[in-house]
């Protein structure tokens, strides 16, 4: 799996979005509604559903939470929430996504707008920057008793496209469709998953000087603490 520095960017950046409980929580519950109106109640069923449920349960996110937006998902009346994907280009070139969670898009459009206005960047048209990516499963796993090749076999088996050893564990890249298939299939096996996610990896990376990066940190993390953005992605090398 070629360009590791990307793996690093984006987790440094997963790590950056995720630092205020608050906000975990309130994304969680977005997912949850999205994924009960997009597919029903049944985790069953509905593996969108379950991934989101893992994500509370990872995250501490309080039962009762939980059982009271499934529960208000299902009403006819419940606000609905739009996943929507935001293009910019930040300093340098560099391609910016955005992915959202909203009730509001012409209120999130007007986020972004502020954004680029007080940190620079421009919004881009729908697929200027999103064809230099691709959407791929990703399974973080933590350093434990397998050996790499156990794990290797074991992924591979499972389904995985990819695998990667990292400082911190490793890597298992999927197609999206298949990611909680994959899942499922490693939990069978008692590998520990520490997070799956579905995410926007870059198919090549743009070195950067320090200004430039700088820069475009400001404006991603700017970007970041919106309430009704869920991740941010970029094609910035960590190394700059």
């Amino acid at each position: 799996m070629a360009g590791h520095s990307k793996w690093a960017n984006i987790k440094h950046k997963k790590e950056r979005a995720d630092a205020k409980k608050g906000k975990i929580f309130s994304r969680i519950v977005k997912e949850i509604i999205s994924a009960v109106k997009m597919g029903g109640l049944d985790p069953k069923s509905n593996a969108r559903l379950r991934l989101a449920l893992q994500k509370a349960k990872d995250a501490n996110v309080p039962k009762d939470v939980v059982e009271k937006n499934v529960k208000k998902a299902s009403s006819c009346d419940q606000t609905d929430y739009a996943e929507v994907l935001y293009e910019l280009y930040g300093h340098g070139g560099v391609g910016v996504l955005v992915e959202a969670l909203t009730d509001n898009r012409n209120r999130t459009v007007s986020d972004l707008r502020i954004a680029t206005h007080k940190r620079g960047g421009t919004i881009a048209d729908t697929g200027a920057v999103a064809f230099n990516f691709d959407r791929r499963g990703i399974l973080r796993l933590p350093k434990g008793d397998m050996s790499e090749d156990e794990l290797f076999l074991l992924a591979t088996e499972a389904g995985a496209e990819d695998f990667e050893v990292t400082e911190e564990g490793c890597l298992i890249v999927t197609d999206p469709q298949e990611l909680y298939a994959v899942k499922e299939q490693l939990d069978e096996k008692d590998v520990v998953v520490e997070e799956a996610t579905i995410e926007m990896i870059p198919k090549m990376l743009i070195d950067c000087e320090e200004k430039t990066l700088q820069s475009n940190m400001a404006l991603i993390e700017w970007i970041e603490a919106l309430d009704d953005v869920d991740a941010v992605y970029h094609n910035m090398s960590s190394e700059g």
